[in-house]
């Protein structure tokens, strides 16, 4: 099943949709449904088998919709570093012995097909594809063989980085977390329909050239390696966000170094789970204070 946050020229408010073969149900216009991503994660199973059974010839044509990101405010954004072998060689690395998280802000949530900011403060912006997850039930201490039944679904991502931002702290959080940096989507794919995670084709093309090419087989640590790693630590919440890393192939480590610029045009694609596009474009510096987010 495919699931997704969409709105309407009509209906300008994000709401839930089951994404058809031939277009999109309205979720939030039937009784009983869930009307919202979040709505539909805090149902759990009795969510999924009424959102399952829905009548896909209510559909309305999926051009008629905006596809927005899949979870528009996740509680939490996680992103783990070097977790493919040939991206921590290119990257001059060790390979990591124990799991290496960080925080990417919820502002930097995005659409599948919204535009990414060339920030004014830095030339430095560059890609990576990811697997991303978003976690179903509250959740703490799960072991691996059971982090599989709090998976809700996945959803390509890229984590949008500003280099010389990232690289002045430890943290690399700012760099991560520039406004507009962490586009989702296109859909919520539910496990049943995606199969083992782990072997899943990712690219990322500019501009149609292939820059990123492997499989989530190459992860250093697996998705659920990831949920037993940090729940021994924190909850994680229903609509929590996990970026599982990105394989060799960013434009940092190209020689020489070969950053986005105005006008490009940045695709992710894997397999059973679509893609997300992305156009760069120049960031306006507008000071904002007080307006509603």
């Amino acid at each position: 099943m495919k699931l997704a946050t969409f709105c309407t020229t009509d209906n300008p408010s994000p709401r839930l949709g089951k994404v058809t073969e031939d277009g999109i149900v309205d979720l939030g216009a039937i009784d009983g449904m869930p009307g919202t991503m979040m709505a539909y994660l805090a149902g759990g199973d009795d969510a999924a088998r009424a959102v399952a059974a829905v009548d896909d010839r209510d559909a309305m044509p999926l051009a008629e919709a905006t596809v927005l990101a899949p979870v528009p405010h996740p509680g939490k954004v996680l992103a783990i570093g070097l977790n493919y072998a040939d991206h921590v060689a290119e990257s001059g690395m060790e390979q990591p012995k124990v799991q290496v998280w960080f925080n990417k802000q919820h502002n930097c949530i995005n659409g599948p097909y919204a535009d990414i900011n060339l920030p004014v403060v830095s030339a430095m912006l560059d890609y990576e594809a990811e697997l991303c997850l978003v976690i179903g039930q509250r959740c703490k201490h799960v072991p691996r063989d059971r982090a599989h039944e709090v998976i809700a679904g996945y959803f390509c991502g890229n984590d949008v980085s500003v280099r010389d931002w990232q690289l002045r702290a430890p943290t690399f959080q700012i760099g991560k977390s520039f406004d507009t940096h962490g586009p989702i989507g296109p859909y919520l794919v539910t496990p049943d329909e995606v199969g083992d995670p782990d072997d899943l084709g990712i690219r990322c093309l500019v501009n149609g050239e292939v820059r990123q090419e492997s499989n989530t087989r190459h992860l250093i640590f697996d998705c659920y390696d990831a949920i037993e790693h940090l729940t021994q630590a924190f909850t994680l919440d229903p609509g929590d966000v996990l970026f599982m890393g990105t394989p060799a192939g960013v434009g940092a480590a190209m020689k020489p170094p070969c950053f986005l610029q105005e006008g490009d045009v940045v695709r992710v694609e894997i397999d059973k789970l679509g893609y997300i596009e992305n156009r760069v474009v120049r960031e306006i510096a507008e000071c904002v204070i007080g307006e509603d987010g």
